[in-house]
């Protein structure tokens, strides 16, 4: 977030209201995050992950709700169409994240909305 040029640290530095504003989340999820009083929601993390330039696999690793063994880079997966970073399946992120069987369908239905090219 500093590297972007967030100010998260001052209290009137307006930091957290910014990035607030910029991802199109609740100010009060920001603050939240930043105290560790919880995890944001998927949509939440990855509208942060947008504004601040880090993939979402990054921000999920570093939230600590996924380890790199739930994400593994490996050259055989999909890239994203940069070719900068590997793209999973909506199938598979659900099957890796523990998404119960009966809500998988669901889950990629709704997932795949939020990709390039979802419909």
């Amino acid at each position: 977030m500093r590297r972007q040029g967030y100010d998260i640290d001052s209290p009137r530095g307006g930091g957290k209201s910014k990035l607030a504003d910029d991802a199109g989340v609740h100010r009060a999820a920001v603050s939240r995050l930043l105290q560790r009083q919880s995890m944001p929601d998927l949509e939440t993390m990855r509208r942060l992950a947008g504004v601040l330039d880090v993939p979402l696999r990054d921000m999920l690793i570093r939230s600590g709700r996924l380890s790199e063994d739930d994400l593994p880079l490996a050259a055989k997966q999909q890239t994203d169409p940069t070719g900068d970073s590997p793209r999973l399946s909506p199938e598979e992120a659900a099957r890796r994240m523990g998404v119960p069987p009966e809500l998988r369908e669901t889950f990629v239905k709704v997932a795949t909305q939020f990709l390039p090219g979802g419909h």
